[in-house]
């Protein structure tokens, strides 16, 4: 009998640790795969409304919090984000396929360096006999904000900080093409939001972004305010929401350069702008505009800092059968492709790693009426200022984004910043000192151009509100 129990024992005691050897391997196997999932990757979940309620429990703590709290946020995002410069511009390449690591360097840096933060919001105030009115800048709520796959971390980065300096709290429907590099992106902010002021989700995203999702979101009760950085198309379903909408539409930039400019260093100036990142940039020069007293200057001086000119019109047809497709828009292949990519498939030859390829086109040809977003720069030549300025509304085609000019004559700058009525106009110089690069001012890669709110900031993402004092507070 003793021996009976000694074996019960013994088998009990065997079944005890299977048991918890096997829960401890449970554990080991799954459990931890759920923590990790957690720590790792903040703020990212896996329906539109889950991680809109997130952001709203969020951003009502955070509207609590001090405008110096808000400050600290925004400097603590800059300190965590420069030593992350490289990795995340290689990243966005791998992912994305397109642009340059260098170029996309500049571009994070300016972000983090020139974004505008509290500063923005500027406080109004009329004093009088009957007492004294505030004009203040407070929060939306959640705001629902369409991220590209040109400029993602850019984008997202830039948005977080003037989108948080007004108070909000954002979803982030970000592109299928950049999503692996934004969901980590938006894991990171978190996670420094949180060490911060100890607030987390106030920057939300999805595991697996979709068209689908980004309708969700839109039409979300809890989704105070729609920044939209995209094509036409996603603008104008944005603006069918209901909502207000904040869209950042299409660009197809001409830069006019006339006789009286410096031509050697209006050449400089177009290739720095129109090849950096290869002409993703949206106010990037998609075009040349020439006098033809000074145009084959330009080209040689353009040829000379690092342009490949393409004169055979067999090799220039290559290209638009290439780049084109058959319905008029640009071949996503080589959206964003080096010059020398391009080249090679169009089997024209090159020297060295050229930034750009400039050929001689009509004003109607696809390379010019059409926004490429490829380092593939037409010129046309114009015989009169007149014509000049015809042409280039013709090819800005009413979008209102970026325009430049090369002149030392005043009365004619001026008199194309007027007509074009452009978002952004840029006098002698790259198109990029229009966001703040080699030129004055902060910057913003949400430019809202179809909704009229041109380069945006934190006061843009902010409710402009009425406060009125009726006693008298006037001491003039």
């Amino acid at each position: 009998m003793m021996e009976n129990n000694t074996q019960l024992k013994e088998m009990i005691r065997s079944m005890v640790i299977d048991v918890l050897q096997g829960q401890k391997q449970e554990t080991a196997s799954s459990q931890p795969v759920k923590q990790v999932s957690r720590v790792q990757e903040p703020g990212v979940f896996d329906t539109v409304d889950e991680a809109i309620r997130a952001a709203k429990e969020a951003q009502l703590r955070f509207e609590d919090c001090t405008l110096a709290t808000r400050e600290k946020v925004i400097a603590d995002i800059r300190a965590a984000m420069r030593p992350r410069v490289q990795e995340l511009a290689q990243k966005t390449v791998e992912e994305t396929g397109m642009g340059r690591v260098a170029d996309k360097v500049l571009k994070l840096n300016l972000t983090l360096n020139k974004t505008p933060g509290v500063e923005d919001l500027v406080t109004e105030c009329e004093t009088g006999d009957n007492g004294m009115t505030l004009y203040e800048l407070s929060a939306y709520g959640v705001i629902g904000a369409i991220t590209p796959s040109t400029n993602p971390a850019e984008t997202l980065i830039c948005n977080s900080i003037g989108m948080l300096a007004a108070g909000n709290a954002i979803f982030f429907s970000v592109h299928p093409g950049a999503k692996n590099l934004s969901r980590e992106l938006v894991s990171e902010l978190n996670q420094v939001i949180a060490k911060s002021i100890g607030i987390e989700n106030l920057i939300v995203t999805l595991r697996e972004p979709s068209i689908e999702s980004a309708q969700e979101m839109m039409l979300h009760p809890d989704v105070s305010l729609l920044v939209v950085t995209g094509g036409p198309g996603v603008v104008k379903q944005a603006l069918q929401s209901g909502k207000k909408v904040i869209g950042a539409g299409a660009g197809n930039p001409p830069a006019f350069v006339d006789e009286t400019a410096d031509i050697k260093k209006a050449a400089q100036d177009i290739v720095l702008g129109a090849s950096l990142d290869n002409n993703i940039l949206c106010i990037a020069e998609k075009s040349v505009v020439a006098m033809r007293q000074i145009e084959p200057q330009l080209v040689q001086e353009m040829v000379k800092v690092g342009c490949v000119l393409v004169d055979n019109q067999q090799d220039i047809q290559r290209l638009v059968d290439l780049t084109v497709l058959p319905n008029g828009t640009p071949n996503k292949q080589f959206v964003g492709k080096n010059a020398s990519v391009i080249l090679d498939a169009a089997h024209i030859p090159y020297n060295g790693d050229p930034r750009l390829i400039i050929l001689r086109t009509p004003k109607d040809h696809p390379f010019a009426v059409i926004e490429m977003l490829m380092p593939i720069l037409p010129v046309i030549t114009v015989d009169s200022f007149d014509e000049g300025l015809n042409v280039c509304l013709l090819l800005e085609a009413g979008l209102h984004h970026t325009a430049t000019m090369h002149s030392l004559n005043m009365e004619r700058l001026n008199q194309m910043a007027r007509k074009m009525k452009t978002s952004i106009f840029v006098k002698n110089g790259p198109s990029y000192a229009g966001l703040g690069f080699s030129g004055e001012g902060t910057t913003t890669f949400t430019i809202a151009t179809p909704t009229g709110e041109s380069t945006t900031s934190a006061r843009c993402f902010a409710r402009r509100r009425r406060c009125c004092l009726t006693t008298g507070f006037n001491i003039r």
